[in-house]
């Protein structure tokens, strides 16, 4: 059971304007390592983003921009299983963010909690971080990068142990669910397992790194 959980926050509705990231690594299913960094995105600041991660532009004002942080970051994702909740989400503002600051593709596949927990406590009528960590007593200043990214670590645990699953993969694998990748010029989503049909015929949604939106 050895995965690394992130999230992102950003400072307006552009993916590229990150202005904080947390990682939570797993291993064993216990926490082993957790980081988090303020990021200068060199970019205005929504006064609704402010209100819901309370990050100012003050505050990041000295902070490192994405391209400087990644060298830092990218040991704890490169070649790893990396989960987020609404991956979704955090997988397009890294892969923004790697795009402003031309640097490449890491190697790793991914995972999306919000999907997970949607098929397994398919009852609750909400499956958003906030309401999960409730529902499981998980502890949680939410819209806080590492508070996100530990109760995402935490939730993905619940959900391995409540379906008797060793690993995301695998978890994944028995929800009908396969792993979205990053890889070098490109990426696929999390997704059903099975390739959409169209037209009759069986199409694999992939994405190159020119089409990324």
């Amino acid at each position: 059971m050895d995965f690394v959980t992130i999230d992102f926050e950003t400072a307006n509705s552009s993916r590229a304007s990150a202005c904080s990231v947390g990682v939570v690594e797993i291993r064993g299913g216990e926490i082993t390592a957790e980081r988090s960094w303020l990021i200068n995105p060199e970019q205005h600041f929504d006064p609704m983003n402010i209100s819901i991660h309370r990050i100012t532009p003050s505050m990041v004002q000295d902070a490192p921009t994405f391209g400087e942080l990644w060298p830092e970051l990218l040991p704890y994702l490169d070649n790893k299983h990396v989960v987020a909740h609404n991956a979704a989400f955090d997988m397009s503002v890294l892969r923004h963010s790697l795009d402003a600051a031309s640097a490449g593709y890491p190697a790793f596949q991914y995972y999306c909690t919000y999907l997970l927990s949607k098929k397994i406590l398919n009852e609750l009528p909400s499956h958003r971080l906030n309401n999960l960590a409730a529902y499981y007593g998980i502890e949680l200043n939410h819209h806080d990068a590492l508070e996100d990214a530990r109760a995402a670590a935490l939730l993905l645990v619940k959900l391995l142990e409540h379906k008797q699953q060793p690993t995301p993969a695998e978890l994944a694998s028995a929800l009908g669910y396969k792993p979205g990748t990053l890889y070098t010029g490109g990426y696929t989503p999390f997704s059903a397992s099975k390739a959409t049909k169209s037209g009759g015929s069986w199409k694999k949604k992939t994405y190159s790194r020119s089409i990324q939106s």
